[in-house]
């Protein structure tokens, strides 16, 4: 008998297998139309991109003329200086009953191209923040660009609310030497510039002032600028 030789597979180990082909990178070829459509688009990017910091420039320099502007035309509050302040009767026993006082302040506007409507005007004076005494002190005017209006006040004994108590500080004060008061200016305002007019402020003018036992005040608290504030 012949023996069987059918043949038997010999399987080769992993390690010996090698690959019949290798894979080659396929090449892409685009067409014409592909890197003119590219070309397109990246123009049209950078002159977005163009239009847009232009336009950012712009605004920039829009935005740094509009702060000049505003720093040139924005309202400037007036100024005010007491020049004079007096107390007469100061030195008598009985009270303000025969009392006078008077007093000077400047108002300066120092706004360059814009004017100041004062619609009203009334002066206060206080002692230890206990009114003495008020009185409405101009009519109602209208006061040019870098103009200097002269307010005088007077206020008698009619005019002056003291009690017994407060005058018996006053005196006190005398004595030591120096009494404080403080004049308080109250205006309703409105600015004006060529045909715009604001609308109405409630402004303040405190005037802190020292008087001798003469009554007059004291040369430091003489010409000196009073806080102003809006409410």
């Amino acid at each position: 008998m012949t023996p069987d030789r059918t043949a038997i597979p010999i399987r080769s180990s992993p390690g010996d297998q090698t690959p019949r082909s290798q894979t080659q990178p396929m090449k892409r070829h685009h067409s014409a139309s592909y890197y003119a459509h590219r070309v397109k688009e990246s123009i049209s990017t950078r002159i977005s991109k163009f239009i847009c910091a232009m336009f950012l420039l712009v605004l920039f320099f829009i935005g740094i003329i509009g702060f000049i502007l505003w720093l040139s035309l924005r309202p400037h509050r007036p100024r005010f200086h007491i020049q004079d302040f007096v107390v007469q009767g100061l030195d008598q026993p009985t009270g303000f009953e025969n009392a006078r006082v008077a007093f000077n302040v400047d108002i300066y506007n120092p706004n360059q191209h814009m004017g100041v409507f004062f619609d009203s005007m009334d002066g206060f004076i206080y002692y230890k923040d206990q009114r003495v005494g008020s009185s409405p002190l101009l009519s109602p005017f209208f006061q040019q660009p870098t103009n200097t209006t002269i307010v005088k006040g007077t206020l008698t004994g009619a005019s002056l609310t003291v009690s017994s108590n407060r005058w018996t500080e006053f005196s006190n004060d005398r004595a030591q030497g120096t009494v404080a008061f403080r004049l308080d200016i109250v205006s309703v305002i409105r600015f004006k510039l060529s045909t715009w007019i604001s609308r109405h402020h409630r402004m303040h003018a405190n005037c802190n002032i020292v008087v001798g036992p003469d009554g007059l005040i004291l040369p430091k608290f003489n010409h000196k600028r009073c806080p102003v504030y809006f409410t």
